[in-house]
């Protein structure tokens, strides 16, 4: 990776950080390109076994560098930065088959509320907020943001956000839906860490089935579903995991995931 996002691996975490804090962590093309390629590489590397997207400075992320756009505008460029960029993005985030935590430090708009969105397990400072922010400057919903807020909090409220942005605190975030924890601003590295880690020293293949089920359920029938789960249940029964832990609960044993 380069200075604009830091990558790091150990005990089966990968810990992604946005590291453009003196612009809020706004998306310039290199931040965007080394975010994509970052995501693609935990997803891919077998000994990372979830992934912790966290951002430094005093804002987690306020979406597309707008001067870097306006200038894009002004000679003529489209939009393909959403094909380049942010698609892949929150697809390797909601995709990937282990589990994503958004450890969100401040603010989070734009496309930075769409990939803390996508992620699976989002804890907040308590000064954080989160703003839809597209429609405030023209432009649609993009990074997710239309398949991910109806699943979070309903067709109604997701419309209501996208059609009038405002900023979103992170107690009514709480409330709403939108994050599973909120922590005091200093605790959040550390309890962000504490969930990622837990997680990734987990039953890794039944995280996967879990989260493949999630968003494959929203979608379909109940007659599909079932069948699917079959399928992940038969995947995740046949894992070391499953035997070892079985095992150990049968012996009153603590048991040991090795994510295999």
């Amino acid at each position: 990776m380069g200075d604009s996002v830091l990558y790091e691996v150990g005990d089966g975490l990968a810990t992604v950080t946005l590291n453009r804090p003196g612009a809020m962590n706004a998306l310039n093309t290199e931040i965007k390109n080394e975010l994509r390629d970052a995501l693609r590489e935990a997803g891919a590397d077998r000994a990372v076994r979830a992934v912790l997207l966290t951002a430094e400075g005093r804002a987690f992320c306020v979406g597309q560098d707008l001067k870097e756009h306006v200038e894009v505008l002004a000679a003529g460029g489209g939009l393909t930065t959403v094909a380049e960029h942010y698609n892949p993005i929150a697809t390797a985030i909601a995709t990937m088959a282990k589990p994503v935590v958004a450890g969100i430090n401040g603010v989070a708009a734009g496309a930075g509320a769409g990939f803390a969105f996508a992620a699976d397990y989002r804890v907040a400072a308590d000064t954080a907020s989160f703003n839809t922010a597209f429609a405030g400057v023209g432009l649609g919903a993009d990074s997710g943001l239309s398949w991910t807020l109806p699943r979070l909090i309903g067709h109604g409220r997701a419309a209501d956000l996208l059609f009038f942005p405002r900023s979103v605190p992170a107690a009514e975030a709480l409330a709403m839906g939108l994050v599973h924890r909120v922590v005091p601003a200093a605790e959040l590295p550390a309890q962000a860490l504490a969930v990622a880690r837990e997680l990734a020293a987990g039953p890794t293949v039944a995280y996967a089935a879990i989260k493949e089920a999630l968003a494959f359920g929203a979608a379909h029938s109940l007659t599909d579903a079932l069948a699917l789960e079959d399928t992940l249940q038969t995947r995740a029964g046949a894992s070391e995991d499953h035997r070892t832990a079985v095992t150990a609960f049968v012996n009153k044993q603590r048991v040991r995931f090795e994510g295999r």
